[in-house]
């Protein structure tokens, strides 16, 4: 850009630019006030010429075509230095001024930060800076320092009314009238004077002013004396395109002037300020730089005159500064180079003023004329610009002139601020925005006023840098914005703060943003701007990242400015507190209804898995719903249906993001409802419902909105520190129709209303509609089509305890009651789980419990088979049973307490109405209640074969008190079965108290005996309970429970179903039921505990089981070599599969101790051996035989041997026994083990038939049996 055309080249040559004294008569002035104009406003307009191509030569013989010239004007009496409290009031008038015009843009929208980047300098920035800017530079006018401003021409003014105008133009020139720096020496008074006759046509006749111009001429001389005509308009009625609007500040832009100023009159006034110019005013300025140009020359320039000055200036560098500096008078050499200078930069002759600078400012540095010296300095770095040469030198000279300036002290901080603007400008001009930033913070003086603006101009700069420094730039219009504020400045800081908002509008930011938003409210809440000052006070309300102190105050200057309004504002999407949308739940009856809270709750698949087999099926892919939804209207097909009278509930979450308490007040719903429009030939009851209605019957318009059609309910919430708090609010149908829940309001501490509509997909239905697959909206959700009024079950649960233990078995009741007149009939029940929950039998309710458990005579009971209660357990009531008017029924229910943890239970209860003309032909309770099971008796068993007795079992049964503090009586132990038979191998052991306290264990030995014949098969298959498998464990007790009775059987089958481990139930398992009493504290009811302990496995690894039997003692002589003893073998096949069995005698031995033991024979011993631990045994007279046995040698015969009948293989049928002989030969007398034998068995079933858990083969080793033979004498 070429630096003359930049801002700062404009304000040069609108600045620097020949100054024109005015003296003037009263009467001028009066003639220009016809025109609501001063003499000088008159003559202003003309004095800007931007081709006024005149030739020029100044220092130099080659002369120039001057452009562009400006003639500032100027009355006598203010050629002065400015006041500085009056140019400060002119200042923050300005400010003042532009605020009170800017307000129509005060309540606009702040622009997106797209739309600021995406703005030219001139469209964005505020077009005021400029003017107070220059505003600003005129506050230093007419230094003395400085002579750009000295007045180069006299214009003195007389008008052709005054009377002896000749005597008028030599007393207007007074030396006592002119300015003090004429008079002191700092200007020099000898300067070009012009008279000017100004002849106003209506008041005087042209004769008489053109004899006064000829005796004008004859004193002053021909060429300085002028006529000017104006005001030829008789009437006034001319006008004109307003020329004075940038001249005169009470005139608008594009506003017509009526004045006496005729056409020829404007002709005449831009002639004479044009022959003024170019005739005068210019010739004289040549002439004066040329003659200045000779003198300097002859002084100064040169080497001999360099050495010389230096020279007389030596010494002057070891001279104290004076704070005010030298002072120099317009003779001196010194303010003739300065004249010089400034003359030439005038008449945009730079090079010489540049030169003249350079020559001056050595010059001031060595006198220590600091403010002088800046001021040269200043013009040099101008200079440097307008060349366009050594941007480095130009930036140093305005650099060293701010410094100088600011080093001075006071007395050059206004110098220095307009040093600062022009510098800014010349960097702006580079594009060096980032450094021009720097240097408006540094010219932010004392003033606050002045440094807000500074700022603002700053943070421009930070926005037109590249790249753009967003957060500097919002930052300085904060800052800026804050000392408006202290100013009093309000509407330039909420304009601040707007553009700052744009930048931390959508960011992280939040504590800034929090501070802009907050400011900007309370600012307008000021100026009685309410509807923004709420606007921007909510962003701020939800301020939980902030301090505790800093959220009172928002939230306290915040109702402040809602009471300052008089009334009640409802704000949408208010918040506080914080509105939850995607946890709003919407819940409903239709067909479905709920017997309390926890109820609706349950996922609607488990309620759907319970009640699959009650409902009744219309055909095999419908239901009732999808029925009637093809009866209704396309329009209402997707819309809920509710019933009259039957609330429907809206769960909301309602957070407190404050770390200070709020009060919500009148929170309800929001809700329209439509009349139901009835078809002449419809036979239902809510009629054929055509989906348009004729009006909105009822609308919840406010708080008070309980209307014929609906009932709404309202909450009080009150919310602590950062608390949530769930909100149930319901909506009553009154009449049939269609209802539309539209949002939810509440009132924030009883003064603001806020509201918040359920527009958004975010909010999840609670409630699914049956089997219905079509996505829809939220706001459908929440539309329901209202159906008349229908009985509706109200169900209870009595005698349900909070806390049980494990095992714990209660009789509870259910009590079902239907207020309604119309009675429901055909009432089934389902429960769940069944393993916790029974439906008992009408009689049980008159029983006395425990006792009803109770064996009451020895005759058993067959365990009830539960195939038929398994496949159908839907419990349907009796035929005659009917509910209506508030009579009540009840059932019993049987609670038991299988597993620790919090249980959930479930029960349905199916309905049929009374009414047949019903829409819904049935209904559906749904009763969901918890307990908490704590642990009590924890039992486990150890079983091992008995291997002397065939299907005999020894058994270990421990048990432990896992509870806290309860104590335990052990009452009965059972095995369940047809086959098994329990009792103690040794008497029952007592505790010393007779409870098992907390924290303490007991165990039993018990045997175990399968009771099933092992020779006749079809014993096996027998459904007869075994009289002895019950053990009662308490001594001194007879009571025995029946276990086979309602309701233990039904527990102990779903007991089994749990903790069956495979689909595969095989016979060799047995169950355990342990029964016991809890310690019963006063007030207690009576009450027993099972514990079932299913499928423990009695299998070994092996599927056959053998025992050998015969004699254990004989006799013989031995009179024959050996002797044979007859013996057999009893196996039995206890799986499923038939084993093939070969049976092998070995001819090894093992030796026999005293105790019993055996232990593995070495080498070849085989025979009897000694029995003694010394190798000696004695015999009694109580054991037969009295012998000494001594042991053979490995080198001699066997004592016994195995016959050859003895090794055999046979076949044995699944479930089946075998009785096979065998036979040893004895050589003489001894104790024999007979163990030395093994059983090979392979499965013979197809592998894909078989028992996968068992092996296909194995070898058992033989059993140890002992025989003893003794000599007969």
């Amino acid at each position: 850009m070429d630096p003359v055309n930049s801002t700062l080249g404009r304000m040069i040559l609108d600045e620097i630019t020949p100054v024109v004294m005015v003296l003037r008569t009263p009467f001028v002035e009066e003639s220009s006030q016809k025109n609501q104009l001063s003499f000088i406003e008159m003559l202003s307009p003309f004095c800007n010429f931007n081709n006024i191509d005149v030739p020029v030569r100044t220092a130099s013989d080659q002369p120039y075509r001057l452009k562009k010239f400006k003639l500032r004007l100027f009355y006598a009496s203010d050629i002065r230095q400015p006041n500085i409290e009056v140019a400060k009031e002119r200042l923050n008038q300005v400010i003042t001024d532009v605020g009170e015009e800017d307000l129509s843009n005060l309540s606009s929208e702040p622009l997106q930060i797209e739309s600021v980047l995406n703005s030219s300098q001139n469209e964005f920035l505020p077009s005021w800076f400029q003017y107070f800017n220059k505003e600003l530079v005129r506050t230093v006018s007419f230094s003395e320092h400085e002579a750009f401003d000295h007045p180069v021409t006299c214009l003195l003014a007389v008008s052709s009314r005054d009377e002896d105008p000749i005597n008028k133009f030599v007393d207007l020139f007074n030396i006592n009238q002119l300015p003090s720096l004429l008079n002191d020496g700092s200007m020099d008074p000898k300067m070009l004077k012009h008279f000017v006759l100004v002849h106003d046509g209506v008041e005087v006749p042209l004769e008489r002013a053109t004899k006064t111009l000829a005796e004008m001429r004859s004193t002053f001389g021909a060429n300085c004396c002028h006529l000017l005509c104006i005001n030829s308009s008789k009437d006034g009625s001319e006008e004109h395109e307003n020329l004075w609007s940038a001249y005169k500040t009470d005139i608008s832009h594009g506003q017509q002037l009526r004045c006496f100023l005729s056409s020829d009159d404007l002709d005449e006034l831009k002639k004479f300020v044009q022959d003024l110019s170019s005739k005068h005013i210019i010739p004289h300025m040549e002439q004066k730089i040329r003659l200045l140009n000779q003198q300097v020359s002859a002084t100064r320039k040169g080497f001999r005159n360099q050495i010389k000055n230096l020279w007389w200036r030596k010494g002057k560098e070891d001279a104290p500064e004076n704070p005010a500096g030298p002072t120099y008078t317009f003779s001196s050499i010194e303010s003739q180079i300065r004249v010089l200078g400034d003359y030439a930069f005038m008449l945009h002759d730079y090079e010489l003023a540049l030169s003249n600078y350079r020559l001056l400012s050595t010059d001031y540095k060595l006198d220590k004329a600091w403010k002088h010296y800046a001021g040269v300095q200043e013009m040099m770095g101008l200079t440097y610009f307008i060349l366009d040469q050594s941007r480095k030198d130009g930036e140093y000279c305005m650099e060293n002139a701010f410094t100088t300036y600011l080093k001075i002290g006071s007395s050059g901080q206004r110098n220095a601020t307009r040093c600062g603007l022009w510098w800014v400008e010349m960097l702006k001009a580079r594009d060096q925005y980032k450094e021009a930033a720097s240097v408006y913070f540094r010219i932010s003086g004392e003033e606050p006023l002045h440094t807000a603006v500074m700022l603002e101009q700053a943070s421009y700069c930070y926005l037109f840098s590249t790249p753009p420094m967003l957060r500097k730039y919002g930052f300085h219009l904060v800052l800026s914005g804050d000392l408006y504020k202290k100013c009093d400045q309000i509407k330039h800081a909420i304009r601040t703060y707007k553009c700052a908002l744009s930048v931390f509008k959508g960011t992280t930011w939040r504590h800034i943003r929090d501070h802009v938003h907050f400011h900007i409210g309370k600012w307008y809440g000021v100026l009685g701007i309410f509807d923004v000052a709420i606007k921007n006070m909510l962003e701020v309300l939800a301020c939980g990242h902030q301090s505790k102190t800093t959220q009172e105050l928002f939230l306290k200057d915040f109702l402040q400015i809602i009471q300052q309004t008089g009334k009640t504002y409802e704000v949408p999407k208010l918040q506080l507190p914080v509105i939850n949308i995607p946890s709003v739940k919407v819940v409903y009856e239709d067909h479905r209804t709920y017997a309390s809270q926890a109820a609706i709750h349950v996922k609607e698949s488990l309620w759907r898995s319970l009640e699959e087999d009650m409902i009744p099926t219309l055909s095999s892919k419908s239901n009732w719903l999808e029925l009637q939804s093809k009866m209704l209207p396309k329009k209402l097909r997707e819309s809920n249906i509710c019933v009259a009278g039957e609330a429907i509930g809206i769960t909301i979450e309602f957070k407190n993001p404050l770390q200070i308490p709020i009060s919500i007040s009148g929170a309800t719903l929001i809700c329209e409802h439509s009349p139901a429009v009835s078809e002449p030939n419809a036979n239902n009851s809510i009629g054929e419902q055509n989906g348009e209605t004729s009006n909105k019957s009822a609308t919840s318009g406010n708080c008070a909105s309980d209307t014929s059609s609906f009932t709404l309910s309202e909450a009080d919430v009150a919310l602590g520190e950062g608390e949530t708090v769930l909100v149930q609010l319901t909506v009553t149908p009154r009449a049939e129709g269609t209802l539309k829940i539209v949002g939810i309001r509440w009132k924030l501490s009883g003064s603001l209303g806020g509201f918040c509509t359920f527009d958004s997909d975010l909010v999840r239905k609670k409630v699914m509609k049956g089997n219905r697959k079509s996505k829809r909206s939220t706001f459908d959700n929440l539309k329901f089509l209202v159906i008349k009024s229908l009985p509706k079950l109200e169900g209870f649960i009595h005698h349900l305890p909070e806390t049980v233990y494990v095992g714990d078995l209660r009789c509870i009741a259910l009590e079902l009651k239907n207020p309604s007149k119309i009675s429901v009939k055909k009432l089934k029940m389902k429960v769940s789980p069944p393993r916790f929950l029974q439906i008992g039998h009408k009689e049980d309710l008159e029983v006395q419990f425990p006792a009803c458990l109770e064996r009451k005579s020895s005759k058993q009971r067959s365990l009830r088979s539960k195939t038929d209660k398994v496949s159908d357990d839907i419990f349907s009531f009796p035929e005659d049973t009917s509910i209506a008017d508030g009579t009540p029924i009840s059932w019993p229910l049987w609670l038991r307490a299988a597993a620790p943890g919090k249980i959930s239970l479930y029960l349905s209860v199916y309905y049929e109405m009374g009414d047949i003309s019903s829409v819904m032909t049935y209904r559906i309770l749904r009763v969901h209640f918890n307990i908490e099971v704590l642990p009590s008796l924890d039992v486990s068993f150890q079983i091992s074969p008995r291997p002397s007795r065939l299907q005999e079992f020894l058994v270990q049964m421990d048990v432990v008190n896992r509870s806290s503090s309860k104590g335990f009586q052990v009452h009965q132990l059972s095995s369940v079965g047809n086959e098994w038979e329990i009792s103690l191998l040794e008497p029952a052991k007592v505790l010393p108290s007779d409870f098992l306290l907390a924290g303490q264990a007991i165990s039993w030995f018990l045997k175990l005996k399968n009771c099933r014949s092992v020779t006749d098969q079809d014993s096996v298959s027998s459904l007869r309970p075994s009289v002895k498998a019950d053990v009662n464990l308490l001594c001194g007790s007879e009571t025995v429970f029946d276990l086979y009775s309602s309701p233990l059987s039904e527990f102990h089958h779903y007991e089994r179903v749990h903790q069956r481990i495979s689909d595969q139930e095989h016979e060799d398992t047995v169950d355990f039921i342990l029964v016991s009493r809890s310690q019963c504290e006063e007030n207690d009811r009576a009450n027993i505990f099972s514990h079932h302990i299913c499928h423990r496995s009695v299998r070994t690894s092996s599927p056959i089981w053998w025992i050998i039997d015969g004699p254990r003692t004989v006799k013989h002589d031995f009179k024959e070599p050996f002797y044979a003893i007859t013996l057999k073998m009893i196996v039995h096949n206890s799986s499923d599969d038939v084993v093939s069995i070969r049976c092998n005698p070995s001819d090894s031995a093992v030796n026999i101790s005293s105790s019993g033991t055996t232990s593995a024979a070495s080498g070849n011993e085989v025979g009897w051996h000694d029995l003694s631990l010394s190798n000696d045994v004695k015999i009694t007279p109580d054991t037969p035989g009295t012998r000494v046995v001594k042991p053979m040698s490995s080198d001699t015969v066997p004592s016994f041997i195995w016959s050859a009948s003895s090794s055999t293989h046979f076949t044995l049928d699944s479930l089946s026994s075998r009785e096979t002989p065998m036979e040893i030969c004895v050589f003489s007398p001894g104790t024999f083990d007979l163990s030395n034998y093994s059983l090979h068995w392979s499965l013979s079933s197809p592998s894909d038939q078989r028992d996968k858990s068992r092996a296909s083969s194995g070898t058992c080793q033989g059993h140890p049996f002992y025989i003893t033979v003794l000599q007969q004498d």
